[in-house]
C-alpha cells in the first residue's frame, strides 16, 4: 500500500514533468519565430532579393534577378527616370506605373520560358551548331549597324548586356522564332477570303487616303439629340447649337470641329466614323449612338480617291490576312500550352 507521501512525490514529478514540457516547447517555439525572422532579414538582403522567385514555369524559376535585369525593364526605368527624376521610388504614381509594367513584362518572361521548355520538348531549334552560326550571324548584322566598336558596346551596355548575354538572349529569340515558325506553318488564306477582304475595306486601297473634316454635338440622350436635330432641321446655326448644347467640352467653344482625319485609323469611334463618311459635304446625320452618348455629326468636307485595282493589291492583302492567321495559330497554341502548364506567380516579389 502507498503512502500519501509517496503519493505527492508521485503528482510533484507529474506536475515537474508538464513544467519542462511546457519549458521545451516554448524554447522550440522561440527558435522557430527567431529562425523565420532571420530569415525575414536574410531575404531583405540584395543578393537574396535577386534570387527571390517572381515566377515558376512547370517548376523553372524566374527569378527577381532576371526580371530586373531584362531589357524591357531597364528601359522602363530609364523612361521612368527620364519623366520622374532619379528619385522616382518616392513618387506613388511613378512606382504605381513601374509595378504595372514590370507585371507585363514578367508576363512575357512566362511565355517566353513556357515556349522555351516546349522548343525541347518538341525537338525544335535543339540543333546547337546550326543555332551558334545563327546567333553568329544575327550578332553580327546588328554589330554591323554601328559605327565603331565602342558605339556598339556602349548599345549593349546601356540595354543591360554584355557580349555573352546578349548572345543568350539572341539564342532564346532565335529559338522562340523556331517554334512559331513550327506552330504557324499550317496556315493558309484563299484567293475568296482575299476577295472578300477587298470588297469589304475599300478605303484601305485608296489610291491616296480618304479625308473627312466634321463636327459633332454630343447629347446624353436620345430624346436631347432628336430636340437638337430638329433646330438644326429648322435652319439654326451648327456651331452656335453645338456651343450652347454639346456636352463635349473639348470642343464646343469652336462649333464642336473635330478637325480633319483619315477614313482609315481615324482614332473615332467606328460607328461614329461609318455615318460620317456616308455623309455628303454640308450634310448632318440623324443621331448616332456610341459608348459616349448620342452625336449629331456634321461633314464639313470630305476627299475621296478611287480604289486600286484588285490586282494591284491582292498579293498585299493576302500576306496581311495570312500574318495575321500566322498570329492566330501562335496564340492559340501559346494559350493551349499555357492553360495545361503549372504556372504560379508571386507578385509580392515583384517590386
Amino acid at each position: 500500500m502507498k503512502t500519501s507521501r509517496q503519493k505527492k512525490g508521485k503528482s510533484e514529478r507529474r506536475m515537474e514533468l508538464k513544467r519542462i514540457k511546457k519549458l521545451i516547447t516554448a524554447a522550440l517555439l522561440a527558435t522557430f519565430v527567431l529562425s523565420a525572422t532571420a530569415c525575414g532579414m536574410i531575404e531583405k538582403t540584395p543578393e537574396a532579393i535577386a534570387k527571390s522567385a517572381v515566377a515558376k514555369v512547370n517548376g523553372v524559376k524566374i527569378t527577381r534577378g532576371e526580371l530586373d535585369a531584362n531589357p524591357s525593364t531597364i528601359q522602363l526605368i530609364a523612361t521612368i527616370e527620364s519623366y520622374y527624376g532619379e528619385d522616382y521610388q518616392s513618387n506613388e504614381d511613378a512606382m504605381s506605373y513601374l509595378k504595372t509594367q514590370k507585371t507585363s513584362i514578367l508576363q512575357q518572361m512566362i511565355t517566353e520560358e513556357l515556349v522555351l521548355q516546349k522548343a525541347k520538348e518538341l525537338n525544335i531549334g535543339q540543333d546547337e551548331a546550326t543555332v551558334q552560326k545563327e546567333i553568329d550571324a544575327k550578332y553580327e548584322e546588328i554589330k554591323s549597324g554601328y559605327a565603331t566598336e565602342d558605339e556598339f558596346a556602349t548599345a549593349l551596355s546601356s540595354s543591360g548586356f554584355d557580349t555573352d548575354s546578349f548572345k543568350a538572349y539572341l539564342k532564346d529569340q532565335i529559338i522562340i522564332e523556331k517554334v512559331t515558325t513550327e506552330i504557324s506553318k499550317d496556315a493558309a488564306v484563299t484567293d475568296q477570303e482575299v476577295q472578300d477582304y477587298y470588297d469589304a475595306n475599300p478605303y484601305s486601297y485608296t489610291e491616296s487616303p480618304n479625308t473627312i473634316h466634321t463636327a459633332h454635338i454630343l447629347l446624353a440622350t436620345e430624346d436631347e439629340a432628336k430636340a437638337v436635330k430638329a433646330r438644326l432641321d429648322a435652319g439654326e446655326d451648327f456651331a452656335a447649337v453645338a456651343k450652347e448644347k454639346s456636352t463635349d467640352t473639348s470642343n464646343s467653344e469652336n462649333g464642336g470641329d473635330l478637325g480633319t482625319v483619315n477614313y482609315v485609323d481615324s482614332g473615332f469611334d467606328e460607328t461614329f466614323m461609318a455615318a460620317a463618311i456616308a455623309l455628303k459635304a454640308g450634310e448632318i446625320s440623324q443621331p448616332v449612338q456610341t459608348t459616349f452618348g448620342y452625336h449629331i455629326i456634321k461633314c464639313i468636307e470630305k476627299t475621296e480617291y478611287p480604289v486600286k485595282a484588285f490586282d494591284t493589291v491582292k498579293a498585299e492583302i493576302k500576306q496581311t490576312l495570312l500574318d495575321d492567321a500566322k498570329s492566330e495559330a501562335i496564340t492559340n497554341k501559346i494559350t493551349e500550352w499555357t492553360d495545361a502548364a503549372n504556372i504560379k506567380t508571386y507578385e509580392d516579389n515583384i517590386m
